[in-house]
């Protein structure tokens, strides 16, 4: 994910400004749709770790032990246990969903624990020792829940178990144990090498599928504003926002919905989520039939090439623009930490599919509902007010997420997106617009929007990636949180005491002078510069 960030961060403007240099932004919008439905068809193809996953909701542990000289193969195969059954408060390990390499003693445990200790979480499932043997290697024992015919049913045999010891304590290695262990050790190189043969398929499917895909949102947001504009309809524009909105909702929805139907009747033994994929390619087809139809207008050559580094020399002598720019950069980082891992805290935790888009749509409905409040809010709280209070809605979300108890928990505190992202963004654009000078505000938006937050995006997901794997998603949220109120407490307290400029408003000052006739007879207010100055409001 920080790769593609990273990629969507430099790549879409390049490609969007050859585009228009070159007359060629159909050609661009077809051609990646076109190169996103095949794209989006290979990472099907990526070989999966678990071929043989079952459809029916079971799943498979294979547990390896290695101590010197000994083999102990525990294959178990278990259907999930229903949420009412677990005791309260006892989600899934977030350990339990990937597959790694065995500890000394053979289980597989997080970080700073045993193997052994990961394996009795496992449900329907104690710890043991083998009988007979003057070892104590763990094997499995089924446990009151595991009887046959009960929702945590398990069959599991035992390979080879631990072999006695001389009196000295060492091992009675014997030929056959020795080429059994050696054949283990090789099985479990040949597991790693599929990891990571894996991961590069699918890290290579991802960056070509971005590179096709990273410039249609901006060309045809750009083409379809230079189109109002040349009809004296950008007002309209402003209103778009509201279809983005509901698309994304009823997409995360009905394919959420789609999934758990659908994904076993069309793969059984492919990766898991090709529905996604599959509904991707289809809405982008239906988008490219759409595309051909496209307001796409020619580029006036009259226009500034050098828009986007005059936006950025603004930035550079700006400080409260340096300011706005930090800020968010710090909301990518924070946010990546939700979109990237919340859905696997919440599937840690009992979620389906379609209670993860569900969540989604809340957060986006939520935004829908407080946009009549927009001006409003703005003028109550200012623009500074309002950031701040988007920062700290952001920090107390990640709070939450760390304190998720059940697979429902997300759903009350996902309404405050529309605040922490919502308001948030109102805030950051209103600042943008107030502090840009003519003929800056969109390649201002764009920077801000593109490069620092899709830059903080992508630095985020690499580092939230390392904290994830050393020390759990609570913690990451937590971390996240922390930055954000110390931060929060930095912005309010810096903000005011920056040197502000005087902004000559240009409506204003020809308002003026269309309705002041008579400036000679005015005294001291003929100086209209002076009124449309002092007319200013501040923010």
């Amino acid at each position: 994910m920080g790769t593609k960030h990273l990629i969507a961060t430099f790549w879409a403007p390049f490609c969007a400004f050859l585009a228009k240099s070159y007359q060629k932004r159909r050609v661009l919008l077809i051609g990646s749709l076109l190169g996103s439905v095949g794209a989006s068809l290979l990472m099907v193809l990526v070989p999966p770790l678990d071929r043989d996953r079952p459809c029916n909701g079971s799943h498979s542990v294979t547990v390896t032990v290695l101590p010197p000289g000994v083999a102990l193969t525990v294959n178990v195969t278990s259907t999930p246990e229903p949420a009412s059954n677990r005791p309260a408060g006892g989600p899934r390990r977030p350990a339990q969903r990937g597959t790694g390499v065995a500890g000394a003693d053979g289980f597989r445990g997080r970080p700073g624990e045993s193997g052994r200790e990961s394996v009795s979480h496992l449900p329907g499932y104690s710890l043991g020792s083998v009988h007979g043997a003057r070892t104590t290697s763990g094997v499995l024992h089924p446990t009151s829940s595991g009887v046959t015919g009960t929702p945590g049913a398990a069959a599991f045999s035992v390979v080879s178990t631990a072999v006695p010891l001389h009196a000295g304590g060492t091992a009675l290695a014997s030929p056959a144990n020795q080429s059994a262990a050696k054949g283990n050790a090789q099985a479990l190189d040949l597991s790693l090498e599929g990891l990571r043969w894996t991961f590069l398929l699918s890290l290579g499917s991802l960056v070509f599928w971005e590179l096709l895909s990273a410039p249609l949102e901006q060309v045809a947001d750009d083409s379809l504003y230079e189109y109002l504009d040349f009809v004296d309809a950008t007002d309209r524009y402003r209103s778009l926002w509201l279809w983005r909105l509901l698309g994304t909702s009823v997409g995360v929805c009905g394919i959420a919905a789609l999934v758990g139907k659908l994904d076993c009747l069309l793969v059984t033994k492919g990766p898991r989520g090709v529905v996604h994929f599959y509904g991707y390619a289809l809405v982008s087809t239906v988008a490219l039939l759409v595309s051909t139809a496209f307001p796409v207008p020619l580029c006036r050559r009259r226009e500034p090439s050098y828009r986007t580094g005059k936006a950025l020399s603004l930035v550079g002598g700006d400080a409260r623009l340096i300011l706005l720019a930090l800020t968010v950069l710090l909301i990518g980082a924070a946010t990546s930490a939700v979109q990237n891992f919340l859905f696997w805290h919440m599937k840690d935790h009992g979620s389906s599919e379609l209670v993860m888009g569900f969540s989604v749509a809340l957060g986006l409905l939520g935004e829908i509902l407080l946009h009549p409040f927009k001006t409003p809010l703005l003028r109550k709280l200012s623009k500074v007010g309002t950031v701040g209070l988007g920062l700290g809605c952001l920090a107390g979300q990640l709070l939450y997420y760390s304190f998720l108890w059940s697979w429902w928990s997300v759903l009350p505190v996902q309404i405050f997106s529309a605040i922490s992202h919502g308001a948030l963004w109102w805030a950051v654009g209103a600042s943008i617009e107030d502090l840009a000078t003519p003929g800056t505000e969109r390649p201002l938006h764009a920077m801000f929007r593109g490069h620092f937050y899709g830059g903080g995006a992508s630095l985020g997901s690499f580092v939230g990636g390392f904290v994830g794997m050393r020390f759990g998603l609570a913690v990451l949220y937590q971390a996240c949180c922390v930055v954000l109120w110390l931060w929060l407490a930095l912005f309010l307290s810096i903000r005011p005491r920056l040197p502000r400029e005087r902004k000559i408003n240009y409506s204003k000052l020809l308002a003026v002078e269309a309705s002041d006739t008579s400036d000679s007879e005015q005294g001291t207010e003929r100086d209209w510069l002076v009124k449309a100055m002092r007319d200013e409001p501040s923010d």
